[in-house]
């Protein structure tokens, strides 16, 4: 079995990145591959609607087709062919990152027109990283792609985010370390039970 997990932040080593590390560290611990990608600073392009996966009908983008530093269909395939994915964003302005939207809004389109919801019954977790507020909106808009994708989404005792403003001060939240490690298990746990 294998999770992707997705870094929304534009740092690639902020708290972001160390939260999902916690969550994957857990998997791993259960015998459960992980992949990380970078989102942030990576997917800037936003969807054209331009409706091409609904009449190609696999799964992938065709707006940015010849921009070869578009990345989106280099991820969905690895998202495809996984049993779980995670997406972390820290909290820009109450909100996901730019790269997260332009991400659920380009993957949603094409997971939804590939001839069935492709994420359809994967283990599907959000994860936010916040100073001070925003952080239950930020899974909120999370949740909301999976939702609509049909997948399953575990929680822990508490709502999947730690607190932290410069690197790794995340880790000084003892309460929120403990959320993140409590879903990787929840997410393990689920993923053995569904691949039984």
């Amino acid at each position: 079995m294998k999770v992707i997990a997705l870094n929304g932040s534009p740092k690639a080593k902020g708290n972001t990145s160390i939260a999902l590390d916690i969550v994957c560290s857990k998997l791993q611990e259960n015998g459960i591959e992980t992949e990380r990608l970078q989102v942030g600073g990576k997917i800037y392009n936003p969807c054209k609607v331009c409706l091409r996966c609904r009449k190609e009908k696999d799964g992938y983008c065709h707006g940015y087709k010849n921009d070869r530093e578009d990345i989106l269909n280099e991820y969905l395939e690895k998202i495809y062919t996984a049993q779980g994915l995670i997406i972390g964003s820290p909290v820009y302005f109450g909100s996901i990152t730019p790269e997260v939207k332009a991400f659920i809004d380009r993957a949603g389109y094409c997971s939804r027109g590939g001839g069935g919801n492709l994420i359809k019954r994967k283990v599907c977790a959000p994860v936010a990283v916040v100073r001070r507020h925003g952080a239950n909106e930020t899974l909120a808009q999370i949740t909301n792609f999976y939702a609509l994708g049909e997948a399953i989404v575990p929680y822990s005792t508490y709502w999947n985010f730690a607190i932290g403003r410069e690197p790794g001060e995340i880790l000084t939240d003892e309460e929120g370390v403990g959320t993140l490690k409590t879903l990787g298990e929840n997410m393990a746990w689920l993923l053995k039970k569904l691949n039984e």
